[in-house]
């Protein structure tokens, strides 16, 4: 499937973004203008400015032109930490065993989350990532394979599957929601966690280049985990340097794990 004339001109124009050649404030270039150098239609440019703008990515000043904002990455950048990171700011080892990483036609949930045709496959990655040893998550995650199509040729015991694909690209917006379960026993055996025993599942979905990169489920033992957050108000002066306490100032909606053991 080919990707429509509107999300190349939005990729382009993202790219130049994000390697800096369009920087906050710059002039970007009008509908006309685009529909001249890019070899689109006008309707299509209109499009991909209007989305870009509704993404936050741009601004447009009613007759006088379109801009990158400079709201964009308070706004709309997203840090989704790093797990083998988290480990090492503990001072502790990081290591991983990758249990399946294959290309499947996703199920309807895996689909509508990725907004993909059932029909059309996509990448499942299952990892299990430990520190001193001991697994502490087990990483189930989904990926399109047109945002990473040399996703299969890395090898995730050496770099981990969320610092390979924000390297292809910066990630733009993220949701996740946390819940306590009772595990599946392959689950629960791939943690070794005792029979019974809670776990706390994140389910994350992240954006990149304007549209659904990554889906992933992520469970850690209940009785080793909590996830923690701190958020300070917009033009609130925080009380407390952010590395003061141990995870620090971290967005609303980013959960660094803290370990109980």
């Amino acid at each position: 499937m080919s990707t429509p004339r509107y999300q190349q001109l939005k990729d382009r124009i993202i790219g130049q973004i994000m390697r800096g050649k369009l920087k906050c404030g710059d002039r970007v270039p009008s509908e006309n203008e685009l529909a001249g150098t890019a070899g689109v239609s006008r309707m299509t440019a209109n499009r991909a400015l209007r989305e870009l703008t509704d993404q936050g990515y741009l601004e447009r000043i009613a007759g006088v032109g379109t801009f990158v904002s400079d709201r964009k990455a308070a706004s709309h950048v997203l840090e989704v930490r790093n797990i083998a990171d988290e480990i090492a700011r503990r001072g502790r080892s990081h290591s991983a065993a990758v249990l399946e990483c294959r290309q499947e036609r996703p199920d309807a949930d895996v689909a509508r989350a990725l907004q993909v045709d059932p029909a059309s496959p996509v990448f499942h990655l299952l990892v299990v990532h430990h520190e001193n040893g001991t697994p502490i998550q087990l990483e189930e995650r989904f990926v399109d394979v047109s945002f990473a199509p040399d996703l299969l040729a890395q090898d995730f015991t050496a770099v981990t599957p969320s610092a390979y694909l924000s390297a292809i690209a910066p990630l733009t917006e993220a949701e996740q929601a946390v819940r306590a379960i009772i595990p599946a026993v392959d689950v629960r055996d791939s943690l070794r966690m005792r029979k019974g025993e809670a776990c706390l599942l994140v389910v994350r979905r992240t954006w990149a280049k304007g549209r659904p990169a990554t889906y992933a489920r992520l469970y850690h033992p209940g009785q080793r985990f909590e996830l923690t957050g701190h958020f300070v108000p917009p033009g609130i002066r925080p009380a407390r340097h952010a590395d003061s306490a141990g995870a620090g100032a971290v967005a609303a909606s980013d959960f660094p794990m803290r370990d109980l053991r």
